[in-house]
């Protein structure tokens, strides 16, 4: 099957797979404390600055709870927006695992900003019956494609800071938006001022694998506790050489980037092609998902050729539908895509 459906659909890539064998091979030290975890660590560093404090986890939901668990004190909250996947796609977890609170904010593109977040810290900081905001977190990719750029990050953070609290990044598309950005994975996050972010693997090629990365402060506060919150959210791999040698297969070279900017590169021919048949755009398609209107009628023939998610039904009979590029997307199959949605327009 090749679908749109999603980025996590996608199968791993052939050097991920070629590291997880040359590390299958005799006996090393469990969880973490082995030569192929403490590479991987050093080669994230150089990506994202040495004064960096990196744990690696199984999943997305667990890295954002371990990331923002960290940080968090027992009468402290999570301000995000109502789109946040920690917020609409992880189940509860934050709320069942780390009894966290959040604390939402509607937007019309998936991105915070300083003036949306200001009423709402003002509301609630030192207002002894609620919790206290203590981390604000934004995802980028957005959970609706759009991208933050390092200036609107570092604007967020500045305001952010200046209210005594962390900014977090779910960056699940990390990569992907480093590459719409045309900048490094520092000047998209650390550099930009985030304290604490997950950077994503399973979505651009990885079989498996997060890493959750702290800047600063954060850093500082993280190596004396992160093992243990880690632990108790049951992120803690005991083969850990197989999370960590996906990380130094995609980032010991370029092979993160030219996994995200190929997939990227699909999402764009389809809205070029997209915007030539007419079609419009729920969202700014800034990376690799594609978020677009369509009426109702057309989705369902589509759907029997072409897997991928109606995303929002509207009352006036239109769908916001999503597709999703991914590494091994090919041009054929975005054109083929094109062409059936060409012919039902």
């Amino acid at each position: 099957m090749r679908a749109f459906g999603s980025d996590n659909y996608s199968g791993a890539h052939p050097a991920v797979l070629a590291a997880l064998q040359q590390v299958n091979a005799d006996h090393v030290v469990a969880y973490g404390d082995d030569p192929y975890t403490a590479s991987a660590v050093e080669t994230l560093q150089k990506h994202l600055g040495c004064d960096t404090h990196i744990r690696f986890a199984f999943n997305g939901t667990g890295a954002n709870i371990t990331g923002l668990s960290t940080l968090l004190r027992p009468w402290e909250a999570v301000v995000c927006a109502d789109t946040a996947h920690i917020h609409t796609d992880e189940g509860g977890a934050a709320e069942h695992i780390a009894s966290m609170k959040l604390l939402t904010i509607p937007t019309d593109d998936g991105k915070l900003t300083p003036a949306a977040l200001a009423p709402v810290l003002d509301h609630y900081i030192g207002f002894e019956h609620a919790r206290q905001p203590r981390v604000v977190s934004i995802t980028n990719l957005t959970e609706l494609g759009t991208l933050y750029m390092p200036a609107e990050i570092r604007a967020l953070a500045d305001y952010v800071h200046s209210r005594d609290l962390y900014l977090h990044c779910d960056g699940a598309r990390l990569a992907n938006a480093a590459a719409a950005a045309g900048v490094t994975l520092a000047d998209i996050s650390g550099n930009a001022g985030i304290d604490v972010m997950t950077l994503g693997g399973t979505k651009n090629a990885m079989l498996f694998g997060e890493a959750v990365v702290f800047f600063g402060a954060a850093a500082e506060t993280a190596r004396d506790i992160s093992f243990y919150v880690r632990k108790e959210s049951a992120q803690l791999a005991s083969k850990m050489r197989y999370l960590a040698a996906q990380f130094s297969a995609m980032y010991a070279g370029d092979l993160w980037l030219e996994c995200a900017a190929h997939a990227n590169a699909m999402a764009h021919r389809l809205a070029t092609g997209l915007r030539a048949a007419g079609a419009d755009f729920a969202y700014s398609p800034d990376g690799n998902e594609v978020f677009a209107l369509l009426p109702h009628a057309v989705v369902a023939p589509l759907q029997e050729r072409f897997h991928f998610y109606t995303w929002e039904e509207r009352a006036d009979d239109i769908d916001v539908v999503r597709w999703v590029c991914s590494w091994d997307t090919t041009a054929d199959e975005v054109d083929e895509l094109l062409a059936a949605i060409v012919a039902v327009l």
